[in-house]
């Protein structure tokens, strides 16, 4: 495909489902079986699976799309995709901790970004036997069947920081379950695309790998992932960190917005 060319976002898709399912093999093949383990800067682990992953991404979308630029955790990012038409922000395993430490809410998280928005969006847990897929317009789907956020009721399942979650306002937080930890922050995403979590905060540091292709999903579910001031994060800037943003739907959305804003004077 040229630069200049008009995107299909399913044929994109269907490009990156094949990618993501293969690496989810990859990655299954050092699943409980005590894979060699690092610590990189900020005491986070990376596995010899992210590596192996991440290096079979790479080799096996850019040569689908060498046009295309490339913004993955386990890369070192350069400024050469800033020029890029569309980008593939990956995670080669999102949940790493889980991963390592033998629980299956783990993924790998692909997303084509194109002008700040992704187009489409996998999240293939292959110890859980899910898939994840969205592409712009065309829903979000859960092995194949459409998936949406649930409706609104008495009470809130929410996941997310214990200190952010206690900021809502009394008559909301008396109204909250909350839900126990979840390390990967795109499986966590996707349970509220699916309708399993009403809302999740999210702190301060997460990165573009972590949430652009659960964005989409979610986008195409009903909801969205959105700053204090409500607006949708950018992807594949030159600086993929983030600031402290909330995900969910309807009037909740914006009651976690205000609190992520509280926390930010």
């Amino acid at each position: 495909m040229l630069a200049n060319e008009p995107v299909n976002p399913t044929d994109e898709l269907s490009l990156i489902e094949e990618a993501a399912r293969e690496a989810g093999a990859i990655a299954m093949r050092f699943f409980r079986r005590e894979p060699e383990v690092w610590w990189k800067e900020g005491h986070s682990p990376v596995s010899q699976a992210d590596l192996e992953v991440d290096q079979f991404l790479r080799r096996a979308l850019l040569g689908a799309r060498p046009d295309y630029g490339w913004l993955s955790e386990e890369t070192t990012d350069t400024t050469e995709r800033l020029s890029a038409p569309r980008t593939f922000v990956v995670d080669p395993i999102d949940g790493t901790r889980a991963f390592i430490a033998g629980k299956a809410t783990w993924c790998v998280s692909i997303a084509l970004v194109e002008n700040g928005r992704a187009i489409a969006g996998v999240l293939d847990c292959p110890a859980t036997g899910e898939v994840f897929t969205a592409w712009s317009g065309g829903g979000a789907r859960l092995n194949g069947e459409p998936i949406a956020v649930r409706q609104a009721g008495e009470t809130f399942a929410m996941a997310g920081p214990e200190k952010m979650v206690k900021r809502l306002p009394p008559d909301i937080y008396a109204r909250v379950t909350p839900h126990p930890y979840v390390p990967s922050l795109a499986y966590r995403l996707a349970m509220v695309a699916r309708g399993e979590l009403d809302a999740t905060f999210i702190k301060p540091a997460s990165h573009d790998w972590d949430l652009a292709a659960a964005d989409i999903i979610l986008a195409e579910a009903g909801g969205s992932i959105v700053d204090s001031a409500m607006r949708r994060p950018h992807y594949a800037g030159p600086d993929p960190r983030r600031e402290a943003l909330a995900a969910g739907h309807g009037p909740l959305l914006q009651v976690m917005a205000d609190v992520v804003a509280r926390l930010q004077e």
